[in-house]
């Protein structure tokens, strides 16, 4: 039995859905008799791209669509497997050739922005003096990949995500035609994991019709995708803006004990902050992207109580400088080397708390822009009241530690020393791994370094 997303795969320019900004034209078009020579289809994977190429090229040539059927005049090449110059080669040779049956011979490129430079300048070629019986559909995902000299010689047609609403009345109907018991709470799930994709969401939709012979739930979705449970998601959250750091350890530890691999609970709560952005998240998702393996869960736990940690550092200070007059004093007699020490290093790791690294970017830009985008580029560590800058590059390091732009550096710093630090000298990201390891462990379990489902 042919899966869901090729029995509804659409037959008429007519039948396809949620993309009428790209079929109204076509359909206009083809009545008019107004037939371009090449089409560029761009869009997100799983839009109806190709289905709406394999379409334009039996409308135009008069022929009865189907699915399975197979036109000697509608030739589809993968450009991410022939984008060699070679394989541009054979194709120009072959376009002289006239049609067999049709009134065209209609070339389907599809995800063509992988076509090499010179496979490009071969097609260009083609494109410019095409023979009258040649039409060129290319499809791709990355339009930007494609050279400007391609897409001046194509009407381009741009294919968007489906809305969540008509996706949903869309799988609907689908259920409904098929026989497949589902809730409503739980067709929003498999319309928000399709993503507005409906090869993706009608791919979703046939692995679960089988959960259940009764009505599937939004539950018995959850615990067969492995997601998170929203309650559990809006308590994470709830925990970060509290700054309870053993709480928010122990929900995350609950949380992956479920199976949920690091990976999607990271998804899920990016998704969930940009459903609902609240000015106290938005930190958090600003950091949240960058977390990958390996040590997912690790990072995990430190993006959650990144600011807590600043935050506890910072009292510790007020706590040591408010200390009874009494007990200081015996302190001091007993060991005051100790005593100062410790103040000594509170205080550097509150001053580094509370430098602020992107107001400084932007001071700096504000004075000049030429060393504000090569200062962007480095990396930095704070140490009390001196500021380390680390250059990837040696062209780098020159143009800061010049005079005047150390200059600008430290004005922007208010004062704060300023430190160019040799290429190279960065602090060793295996360290970090290190730390983020060892994190991992304290929290129980074997470090993995594969992304895999969490050992909590």
């Amino acid at each position: 039995m042919r899966s869901l997303y090729r029995r509804y795969r659409p037959l008429r320019l007519e039948d396809v859905v949620g993309q009428e900004q790209v079929t109204v034209p076509l359909v206009t078009a083809l009545k008019a008799g107004k037939v371009s020579h090449a089409y560029l289809f761009v869009g997100p994977r799983g839009c109806g791209k190709t289905s709406v190429a394999r379409i334009l090229a039996h409308e135009v040539n008069g022929f009865k669509y189907e699915v399975e059927d197979d036109y000697v005049d509608i030739i589809e090449i993968d450009g991410a497997s022939n984008r060699r110059i070679e394989d541009v080669r054979e194709l120009r040779d072959k376009v002289t050739v006239a049609p067999t049956t049709g009134k065209y011979k209609v070339y389907i490129i599809d995800e063509v922005h992988m076509l090499t430079r010179e496979a490009f300048n071969a097609l260009l070629k083609t494109l410019e003096e095409p023979p009258k019986h040649v039409i060129f559909i290319m499809a791709t995902t990355d339009a930007y990949k494609v050279p400007i000299t391609i897409t001046s010689r194509a009407q381009t047609y741009t294919f968007k995500l489906a809305e969540p609403q008509v996706m949903f009345d869309f799988l609907k109907k689908v259920a409904g035609q098929e026989k497949i018991k589902i809730s409503d709470e739980a067709l929003e799930v498999v319309v928000k994991r399709g993503g507005g994709s409906f090869r993706d969401s009608l791919s979703l939709l046939d692995q679960i019709s089988t959960l259940s012979s009764d009505e599937i739930s939004k539950e018995m979705i959850v615990r067969a995708m492995g997601l998170p449970e929203d309650e559990k998601i809006e308590k994470l959250l709830e925990l970060y803006r509290n700054g309870d750091i053993a709480e928010i350890t122990a929900c995350l530890r609950e949380i992956l004990a479920d199976g949920i691999k690091p990976d999607t609970l990271v998804e899920e709560i990016i998704t969930r902050i940009v459903d609902n952005p609240q000015p106290e998240l938005l930190s958090l998702l600003a950091k949240l992207p960058e977390i990958k393996t390996p040590y997912v869960e690790a990072r995990l736990l430190v993006c959650l109580t990144s600011n807590i940690r600043q935050v506890s550092v910072v009292k510790k200070e007020v706590i040591i400088e408010k200390k009874p007059a009494k007990l200081e004093k015996l302190a001091k007699i007993e060991k005051p080397t100790e005593v100062e020490k410790t103040k000594e290093t509170v205080k550097v790791a509150a001053a580094s708390a509370n430098f602020d690294w992107d107001g400084f970017l932007k001071k700096v830009q504000e004075m000049n822009d030429a060393v504000y985008s090569q200062l962007a580029k480095c990396e930095h560590e704070i140490r009390g009241k001196e500021l380390k800058v680390y250059p990837k590059r040696k062209i780098i390091q020159t143009i800061l530690s010049r005079d005047n732009n150390k200059r600008i550096l430290v004005e922007a710093a208010g004062g704060v020393k300023i430190t160019i630090c040799e290429v190279g000298s960065a602090p060793d990201e295996a360290k970090q791994d290190e730390v983020l390891s060892k994190i991992s462990a304290i929290m129980g379990g074997e470090v993995r370094n594969d992304g895999g489902a969490s050992p909590f």
